[in-house]
């Protein structure tokens, strides 16, 4: 018995300092998102298949959660992702003027446009914001300053709370087309504030508001269900913005730079076309609705405390 234990406890001590043990070669990836959920899942899964002993740890949650999520980290020490995954520019520049996210170059960096990158965060789909209206609306709105004249309610998600709204929000605001008067004149109209993109979807589809501002795949998606509503692609543009990913520079590995290449590269991007969001790359099939517009996202990111408290001044009071 004793010689056994002993053979046993030398084939263990021969295997761990030969590289051996499936503890050695297994490595760990921890990724911290907004990014919808089957989206990501499909991203994991290709990587984590073609990375044998690769395992990766995924933190999800809405924008504002995982904003608290993450100065809870540095309070404390250390942020613990590798990766920071988001949906919208704004809600991942702090991070990088704070110094917190690595300057690389990926393999793929020019399948990725200028206007969705930077030197540290790179895009990995394009989000459009569209309008939607109701079935029965006899009008629709074929434009954005056609939204100010409906005849009946319309619906905006809230910028304080979606980042994708936020998005609107900096676009109206800096375009002198628009302006904050656009926003007044919504609100003069009975426009309406609810929380979320698919909360203007839903409501239109019930028949509460008769129009309202929403991505291009919520109400693809609902179109595709059978909803009774339609998604309007603006005639001057939807308002195209980026979901950026990043390698957190504390304790960067490569790994996690392989995640992003893969992010980057045609096999993920074809499957987050796949589950319904453009793709980065145009050489990853996509059909456009249209022409898109893009926002000064460091202008927006500089005003956005000015800017959020003007628009709390329209719909708030």
């Amino acid at each position: 018995m004793g010689r056994c234990l002993l053979a046993i406890s030398i084939s263990i001590l021969t295997a761990a300092c030969a590289g051996g043990s499936v503890e050695a070669d297994h490595e760990s990836l921890t990724i911290y998102t907004s990014v919808t959920r089957d989206t990501v899942d499909a991203v994991v899964d290709g990587f984590e298949s073609t990375s044998p002993g690769t395992t990766v740890e995924v933190f999800r949650a809405p924008t504002g959660e995982l904003a608290a999520r993450i100065a809870a980290e540095l309070r404390n020490g250390a942020l613990e992702a590798d990766i920071l995954w988001m949906t919208d520019p704004i809600s991942i520049q702090q991070y990088e003027r704070d110094g917190l996210l690595l300057e690389w170059t990926p393999d793929d960096l020019e399948a990725v446009p200028g206007a969705f990158r930077t030197a540290k965060s790179f895009g990995t789909r394009v989000l459009n914001l569209v309008i939607v209206s109701g079935h029965t609306l006899l009008d629709p709105p074929r434009d954005w300053a056609d939204l100010a004249g409906v005849e009946g309610t319309v619906a905006l998600p809230d910028p304080g709370f979606a980042g994708s709204a936020f998005a609107a929000l900096g676009f109206f605001a800096l375009d002198p087309g628009y302006g904050l008067q656009f926003y007044r004149d919504l609100e003069s109209n009975g426009a309406v504030q609810v929380q979320s993109p698919g909360d203007v979807v839903n409501g239109v589809a019930e028949g509460i508001y008769a129009a309202g501002l929403t991505l291009d795949r919520t109400a693809r998606d609902a179109v595709d269900d059978g909803s009774p509503v339609d998604l309007i692609w603006p005639s001057s543009g939807a308002i195209a913005f980026y979901s950026p990913i990043a390698v957190v520079d504390d304790g960067a590995t490569s790994t996690a730079k392989d995640f992003v290449d893969y992010v980057l590269g045609a096999e993920a991007q074809t499957a987050i076309a796949a589950t319904g969001w453009e793709p980065i790359r145009d050489d990853v099939e996509w059909s456009h609705d249209g022409d898109q517009q893009t926002i000064d996202w460091e202008q927006a990111f500089d005003r956005q405390g000015e800017l959020l408290a003007q628009y709390r001044e329209i719909f708030d009071g």
